[in-house]
Protein backbone atom coordinates (compact mmCIF):
# COMPACT_ATOMS: atom_id res chain seq x y z
CA UNK A 1 0.00 0.00 0.00
CA UNK A 2 1.10 3.46 -0.42
CA UNK A 3 -0.31 5.32 2.72
CA UNK A 4 -0.06 9.09 3.49
CA UNK A 5 0.58 10.21 6.81
CA UNK A 6 -0.43 13.41 8.09
CA UNK A 7 0.75 14.68 11.74
CA UNK A 8 2.47 17.12 14.03
CA UNK A 9 6.42 16.37 13.88
CA UNK A 10 6.78 16.91 17.52
CA UNK A 11 7.61 15.07 21.22
CA UNK A 12 3.81 15.05 21.53
CA UNK A 13 2.00 11.35 21.91
CA UNK A 14 0.25 11.84 18.48
CA UNK A 15 3.60 12.94 16.50
CA UNK A 16 5.32 9.61 18.05
CA UNK A 17 2.17 7.72 17.46
CA UNK A 18 2.37 8.40 13.68
CA UNK A 19 5.96 8.20 13.50
CA UNK A 20 6.49 5.14 14.57
CA UNK A 21 3.60 3.77 12.94
CA UNK A 22 4.87 4.82 9.38
CA UNK A 23 8.33 3.10 10.54
CA UNK A 24 6.92 0.51 11.35
CA UNK A 25 4.40 -0.01 7.96
CA UNK A 26 7.55 0.92 5.86
CA UNK A 27 9.21 -2.29 7.38
CA UNK A 28 6.13 -4.22 6.34
CA UNK A 29 6.65 -3.29 2.83
CA UNK A 30 4.45 -0.58 2.65
CA UNK A 31 5.20 3.16 0.69
CA UNK A 32 4.99 5.55 3.28
CA UNK A 33 4.80 9.15 2.70
CA UNK A 34 4.57 11.94 5.95
CA UNK A 35 3.43 15.27 5.22
CA UNK A 36 3.92 18.18 7.36
CA UNK A 37 5.76 21.45 8.41
CA UNK A 38 8.93 19.89 9.54
CA UNK A 39 10.35 16.58 9.95
CA UNK A 40 9.13 13.87 12.83
CA UNK A 41 11.94 14.14 15.42
CA UNK A 42 11.50 10.15 15.61
CA UNK A 43 11.66 9.67 11.82
CA UNK A 44 15.54 9.59 12.60
CA UNK A 45 16.05 6.41 10.30
CA UNK A 46 16.82 5.63 6.87
CA UNK A 47 13.99 3.31 5.38
CA UNK A 48 13.54 3.26 1.30
CA UNK A 49 10.18 2.83 1.73
CA UNK A 50 9.47 6.53 3.85
CA UNK A 51 9.23 9.63 1.79
CA UNK A 52 9.43 12.85 3.56
CA UNK A 53 7.12 16.10 2.08
CA UNK A 54 7.45 19.21 3.64
CA UNK A 55 4.62 21.96 3.64
CA UNK A 56 5.81 24.88 2.93
CA UNK A 57 3.51 28.50 3.80
CA UNK A 58 4.59 31.10 1.85
CA UNK A 59 4.29 34.39 4.16
CA UNK A 60 2.56 37.60 2.94
CA UNK A 61 2.87 40.84 4.29
CA UNK A 62 -1.42 40.80 3.97
CA UNK A 63 -1.24 37.43 6.40
CA UNK A 64 -1.18 38.05 10.47
CA UNK A 65 -1.49 34.15 10.15
CA UNK A 66 -0.02 32.00 7.32
CA UNK A 67 -2.45 29.68 6.27
CA UNK A 68 -1.66 26.28 7.34
CA UNK A 69 -4.15 24.33 6.30
CA UNK A 70 -4.49 25.32 2.99
CA UNK A 71 -0.94 24.45 1.96
CA UNK A 72 -1.16 21.32 3.67
CA UNK A 73 -3.98 20.63 1.51
CA UNK A 74 -2.02 21.83 -1.22
CA UNK A 75 0.52 19.45 -0.38
CA UNK A 76 -1.59 16.48 0.24
CA UNK A 77 -3.38 17.17 -3.36
CA UNK A 78 0.38 16.92 -4.94
CA UNK A 79 1.19 13.80 -2.96
CA UNK A 80 -1.77 11.68 -3.48
CA UNK A 81 -1.90 12.43 -7.58
CA UNK A 82 1.88 12.54 -7.98
CA UNK A 83 2.79 9.70 -6.07
CA UNK A 84 -0.27 7.91 -6.24
CA UNK A 85 -1.57 7.26 -2.59
CA UNK A 86 -3.81 4.66 -1.90
CA UNK A 87 -5.22 6.24 1.23
CA UNK A 88 -4.29 9.00 3.78
CA UNK A 89 -4.31 8.63 7.30
CA UNK A 90 -4.44 11.76 9.53
CA UNK A 91 -3.40 12.50 13.14
CA UNK A 92 -5.04 15.14 15.66
CA UNK A 93 -8.09 16.33 14.38
CA UNK A 94 -7.16 20.04 14.12
CA UNK A 95 -6.68 21.22 11.44
CA UNK A 96 -5.86 17.50 9.34
CA UNK A 97 -8.87 16.32 9.01
CA UNK A 98 -10.36 19.31 7.88
CA UNK A 99 -7.36 20.10 5.21
CA UNK A 100 -7.68 16.23 4.34
CA UNK A 101 -10.92 16.77 3.59
CA UNK A 102 -10.49 19.69 1.35
CA UNK A 103 -7.82 17.22 -0.48
CA UNK A 104 -9.78 14.55 -1.20
CA UNK A 105 -12.79 17.22 -3.11
CA UNK A 106 -10.08 18.41 -5.07
CA UNK A 107 -8.25 15.15 -6.01
CA UNK A 108 -11.68 13.66 -6.56
CA UNK A 109 -12.66 17.02 -8.94
CA UNK A 110 -9.16 16.49 -10.71
CA UNK A 111 -8.87 12.97 -11.36
CA UNK A 112 -12.06 11.26 -10.59
CA UNK A 113 -10.42 9.49 -7.37
CA UNK A 114 -11.86 9.33 -3.98
CA UNK A 115 -9.00 8.92 -1.32
CA UNK A 116 -10.30 7.42 1.42
CA UNK A 117 -9.42 9.60 5.04
CA UNK A 118 -8.68 7.72 8.29
CA UNK A 119 -8.86 10.22 11.17
CA UNK A 120 -7.42 8.89 14.34
CA UNK A 121 -8.07 11.47 17.62
CA UNK A 122 -5.49 11.12 20.16
CA UNK A 123 -6.84 13.68 22.84
CA UNK A 124 -6.86 17.32 23.29
CA UNK A 125 -7.86 17.60 19.87
CA UNK A 126 -10.88 16.62 21.30
CA UNK A 127 -11.20 17.02 24.94
CA UNK A 128 -9.64 20.55 25.09
CA UNK A 129 -8.75 22.35 21.65
CA UNK A 130 -12.04 20.42 19.64
CA UNK A 131 -14.25 21.58 22.78
CA UNK A 132 -13.99 25.38 21.68
CA UNK A 133 -16.96 27.13 19.96
CA UNK A 134 -14.70 28.62 17.40
CA UNK A 135 -13.48 25.21 15.83
CA UNK A 136 -16.53 22.12 16.85
CA UNK A 137 -18.19 22.84 13.60
CA UNK A 138 -15.01 22.44 11.48
CA UNK A 139 -14.02 19.84 13.70
CA UNK A 140 -17.44 17.75 13.41
CA UNK A 141 -18.38 18.31 10.40
CA UNK A 142 -14.51 16.98 9.02
CA UNK A 143 -14.66 13.65 11.50
CA UNK A 144 -18.28 12.76 10.57
CA UNK A 145 -16.72 13.19 6.34
CA UNK A 146 -14.08 10.76 7.37
CA UNK A 147 -13.87 7.17 5.63
CA UNK A 148 -12.93 5.82 9.31
CA UNK A 149 -12.44 7.33 12.70
CA UNK A 150 -10.36 5.80 15.41
CA UNK A 151 -9.68 6.54 18.72
CA UNK A 152 -6.53 5.57 20.61
CA UNK A 153 -8.35 4.44 24.00
CA UNK A 154 -12.01 3.91 25.06
CA UNK A 155 -12.25 6.73 27.43
CA UNK A 156 -11.35 8.86 24.43
CA UNK A 157 -14.02 7.24 22.13
CA UNK A 158 -16.66 8.29 24.90
CA UNK A 159 -15.43 11.61 25.68
CA UNK A 160 -15.44 12.00 21.37
CA UNK A 161 -19.49 11.05 21.34
CA UNK A 162 -20.31 13.14 24.36
CA UNK A 163 -19.06 15.83 23.05
CA UNK A 164 -19.69 16.11 19.45
CA UNK A 165 -22.46 14.57 17.61
CA UNK A 166 -20.49 12.12 15.64
CA UNK A 167 -22.76 10.12 13.36
CA UNK A 168 -20.46 7.29 12.27
CA UNK A 169 -18.70 4.48 14.44
CA UNK A 170 -15.13 5.52 16.33
CA UNK A 171 -13.04 2.78 16.99
CA UNK A 172 -10.21 1.79 19.17
CA UNK A 173 -7.21 1.27 18.08
CA UNK A 174 -4.87 1.60 21.41
CA UNK A 175 -1.24 3.58 21.45
CA UNK A 176 1.55 1.15 20.89
CA UNK A 177 4.76 0.52 21.98
CA UNK A 178 7.79 -1.03 20.66
CA UNK A 179 8.83 -3.36 23.16
CA UNK A 180 12.35 -4.65 22.30
CA UNK A 181 13.30 -0.71 21.54
CA UNK A 182 12.80 -0.03 25.68
CA UNK A 183 13.57 -3.28 27.63
CA UNK A 184 17.23 -2.76 27.40
CA UNK A 185 19.56 -3.08 30.17
CA UNK A 186 20.11 -0.30 32.27
CA UNK A 187 23.66 1.66 31.14
CA UNK A 188 25.24 1.45 34.84
CA UNK A 189 27.20 4.33 34.05
CA UNK A 190 24.64 6.53 33.30
CA UNK A 191 22.90 5.24 36.58
CA UNK A 192 26.24 6.27 38.44
CA UNK A 193 25.66 9.74 37.51
CA UNK A 194 22.63 10.60 38.07
CA UNK A 195 22.21 8.99 41.67
CA UNK A 196 26.29 8.06 42.76
CA UNK A 197 25.30 7.11 46.33
CA UNK A 198 22.68 4.37 44.77
CA UNK A 199 19.73 6.69 45.24
CA UNK A 200 16.45 5.40 43.58
CA UNK A 201 15.73 7.41 40.24
CA UNK A 202 12.16 8.99 39.49
CA UNK A 203 11.26 10.37 36.19
CA UNK A 204 8.89 12.78 34.57
CA UNK A 205 8.06 13.60 30.88
CA UNK A 206 5.53 15.61 29.55
CA UNK A 207 5.60 18.91 27.19
CA UNK A 208 5.05 20.97 30.67
CA UNK A 209 1.52 22.20 29.62
CA UNK A 210 -0.95 22.98 32.37
CA UNK A 211 -2.86 20.10 32.15
CA UNK A 212 0.19 17.73 32.92
CA UNK A 213 0.20 19.37 36.40
CA UNK A 214 4.23 19.25 36.66
CA UNK A 215 4.42 20.88 40.09
CA UNK A 216 2.76 18.15 41.52
CA UNK A 217 5.41 15.66 40.30
CA UNK A 218 7.99 18.26 42.85
CA UNK A 219 5.69 18.34 45.26
CA UNK A 220 5.48 14.54 45.47
CA UNK A 221 9.18 13.77 45.33
CA UNK A 222 10.08 16.55 47.90
CA UNK A 223 7.39 14.34 50.23
CA UNK A 224 9.35 11.41 49.21
CA UNK A 225 12.98 12.84 49.73
CA UNK A 226 12.20 13.13 53.54
CA UNK A 227 12.07 9.25 54.19
CA UNK A 228 13.62 7.81 50.73
CA UNK A 229 17.05 8.87 48.89
CA UNK A 230 16.53 9.79 45.48
CA UNK A 231 16.65 11.68 42.20
CA UNK A 232 14.42 13.19 39.46
CA UNK A 233 14.94 13.82 36.20
CA UNK A 234 12.20 15.97 34.32
CA UNK A 235 12.43 15.23 30.71
CA UNK A 236 10.81 17.61 28.11
CA UNK A 237 10.20 21.22 27.54
CA UNK A 238 7.04 23.60 27.52
CA UNK A 239 5.45 26.71 29.27
CA UNK A 240 5.57 25.28 32.73
CA UNK A 241 8.84 24.64 32.99
CA UNK A 242 10.62 27.82 34.48
CA UNK A 243 8.02 28.03 37.30
CA UNK A 244 8.77 24.08 38.02
CA UNK A 245 12.73 24.95 38.10
CA UNK A 246 11.76 27.85 40.50
CA UNK A 247 9.41 25.59 42.59
CA UNK A 248 12.34 23.02 42.96
CA UNK A 249 14.50 25.38 44.53
CA UNK A 250 11.74 26.67 47.05
CA UNK A 251 11.28 23.33 47.86
CA UNK A 252 14.86 22.85 48.22
CA UNK A 253 14.94 19.89 45.94
CA UNK A 254 16.74 21.07 43.26
CA UNK A 255 20.27 19.54 44.24
CA UNK A 256 18.23 16.08 43.54
CA UNK A 257 16.54 17.34 40.02
CA UNK A 258 18.04 17.59 36.45
CA UNK A 259 15.98 19.10 33.89
CA UNK A 260 16.97 17.44 31.09
CA UNK A 261 15.00 19.30 28.24
CA UNK A 262 13.30 17.56 25.05
CA UNK A 263 14.99 14.07 24.68
CA UNK A 264 14.89 11.61 21.56
CA UNK A 265 16.95 8.53 23.07
CA UNK A 266 13.86 7.93 26.08
CA UNK A 267 14.68 4.03 26.14
CA UNK A 268 18.32 5.23 27.56
CA UNK A 269 16.72 7.35 29.95
CA UNK A 270 13.78 5.37 31.28
CA UNK A 271 16.14 2.01 31.62
CA UNK A 272 17.40 3.26 34.66
CA UNK A 273 14.25 5.03 36.05
CA UNK A 274 12.39 2.67 39.33
CA UNK A 275 9.16 5.21 38.93
CA UNK A 276 7.69 6.94 36.27
CA UNK A 277 5.31 9.97 37.49
CA UNK A 278 2.51 11.46 35.76
CA UNK A 279 0.15 13.25 37.75
CA UNK A 280 -1.62 14.92 34.75
CA UNK A 281 -5.37 16.15 34.90
CA UNK A 282 -6.15 14.60 31.81
CA UNK A 283 -4.67 12.00 29.51
CA UNK A 284 -6.48 10.19 26.42
CA UNK A 285 -4.13 7.62 26.62
CA UNK A 286 -0.75 8.00 28.28
CA UNK A 287 1.49 6.90 25.84
CA UNK A 288 4.58 8.31 27.62
CA UNK A 289 3.57 5.91 30.57
CA UNK A 290 3.58 2.76 28.70
CA UNK A 291 6.96 3.44 27.26
CA UNK A 292 7.95 3.44 30.81
CA UNK A 293 6.22 0.23 31.59
CA UNK A 294 8.49 -1.25 28.72
CA UNK A 295 11.38 -0.06 29.75
CA UNK A 296 10.55 -1.86 33.51
CA UNK A 297 9.88 1.46 35.59
CA UNK A 298 6.80 1.65 37.80
CA UNK A 299 4.03 4.13 37.35
CA UNK A 300 2.61 6.31 39.77
CA UNK A 301 -0.33 8.41 37.77
CA UNK A 302 -3.45 10.21 38.59
CA UNK A 303 -6.60 7.87 37.20
CA UNK A 304 -7.89 10.78 34.57
CA UNK A 305 -8.75 9.81 31.17
CA UNK A 306 -8.00 6.32 29.53
CA UNK A 307 -4.87 6.02 31.85
CA UNK A 308 -6.62 3.63 33.96
CA UNK A 309 -6.63 1.03 30.81
CA UNK A 310 -3.00 0.60 30.65
CA UNK A 311 -2.25 1.21 34.54
CA UNK A 312 -3.67 -1.71 36.73
CA UNK A 313 -3.80 -0.67 40.12
CA UNK A 314 -1.33 -2.30 42.66
CA UNK A 315 -0.41 -4.52 39.85
CA UNK A 316 1.70 -2.03 37.39
CA UNK A 317 1.32 1.10 39.83
CA UNK A 318 -0.61 3.16 41.39
CA UNK A 319 -3.84 5.64 40.63
CA UNK A 320 -4.86 8.64 42.99
CA UNK A 321 -6.96 11.34 42.17
CA UNK A 322 -6.00 14.27 40.26
CA UNK A 323 -4.06 16.70 42.80
CA UNK A 324 -3.98 13.92 45.35
CA UNK A 325 -0.36 14.92 45.97
CA UNK A 326 -0.27 13.07 49.70
CA UNK A 327 -1.49 9.73 48.03
CA UNK A 328 0.91 9.43 45.58
CA UNK A 329 3.82 10.29 47.57
CA UNK A 330 2.59 7.96 50.11
CA UNK A 331 2.73 4.79 46.81
CA UNK A 332 6.10 6.34 46.07
CA UNK A 333 7.02 5.49 49.57
CA UNK A 334 5.73 2.07 49.88
CA UNK A 335 7.15 0.83 46.57
CA UNK A 336 10.57 2.21 46.77
CA UNK A 337 11.27 1.31 50.69
CA UNK A 338 10.63 -2.10 49.31
CA UNK A 339 12.99 -3.52 46.90
CA UNK A 340 11.28 -6.72 46.37
CA UNK A 341 7.99 -5.51 46.42
CA UNK A 342 9.29 -2.70 43.44
CA UNK A 343 11.24 -5.36 41.08
CA UNK A 344 7.97 -7.33 41.22
CA UNK A 345 5.58 -4.19 40.37
CA UNK A 346 8.29 -3.50 37.77
CA UNK A 347 7.97 -7.25 36.03
CA UNK A 348 3.95 -6.57 36.26
CA UNK A 349 4.54 -3.45 34.38
CA UNK A 350 6.36 -5.06 31.96
CA UNK A 351 4.75 -8.00 30.88
CA UNK A 352 1.58 -5.64 31.13
CA UNK A 353 3.35 -3.34 28.21
CA UNK A 354 3.68 -6.52 25.90
CA UNK A 355 0.24 -6.28 25.21
CA UNK A 356 0.61 -3.07 23.53
CA UNK A 357 3.54 -4.09 21.07
CA UNK A 358 3.32 -2.74 18.25
CA UNK A 359 3.39 -6.60 16.61
CA UNK A 360 0.20 -6.55 17.79
CA UNK A 361 -1.62 -3.13 16.83
CA UNK A 362 -0.03 -2.67 13.33
CA UNK A 363 -2.16 -5.96 11.91
CA UNK A 364 -5.45 -4.17 13.21
CA UNK A 365 -4.36 -0.75 11.35
CA UNK A 366 -3.41 -2.89 8.06
CA UNK A 367 -6.42 -4.97 8.40
CA UNK A 368 -8.25 -1.59 8.77
CA UNK A 369 -6.48 0.18 5.65
CA UNK A 370 -7.56 -3.04 3.85
CA UNK A 371 -11.34 -2.32 3.79
CA UNK A 372 -10.90 0.96 1.93
CA UNK A 373 -8.05 0.33 0.21
CA UNK A 374 -8.14 -0.28 -4.13
CA UNK A 375 -8.18 -3.40 -5.16
CA UNK A 376 -4.88 -3.37 -7.14
CA UNK A 377 -3.16 -2.27 -3.46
Amino acid sequence: MRIGIVCYPTFGGSGVLATELGKALADKGHEVHFITYQQPVRLNVFNTNIFYHEVRVPTYPLFDYPPYEVALASTMVDVIINHDLDLLHVHYAIPHASAAYMAKQIVKQKNGRNVPVITTLHGTDITLVGKDKTYEPVVTFSINQSDAITAVSNNLREETYSSFPIEKEIEVIYNFVDVTRFDKKPLDAFRKVIAPNGEKILIHASNFRKVKRVPDVLHVFANLLKEVPAKLLMVGDGPERPACEELARALGVDDHVRFLGKQEQMEDILAVSDIFLLPSEYESFGLAALEAMAAHSVVISTNAGGLNEINIQDKTGFMANVGDINAMSHFAIHLLKDNDRLNSFKEAAYQHALQFDIKHIIPVYEKLYGRFCRMDC
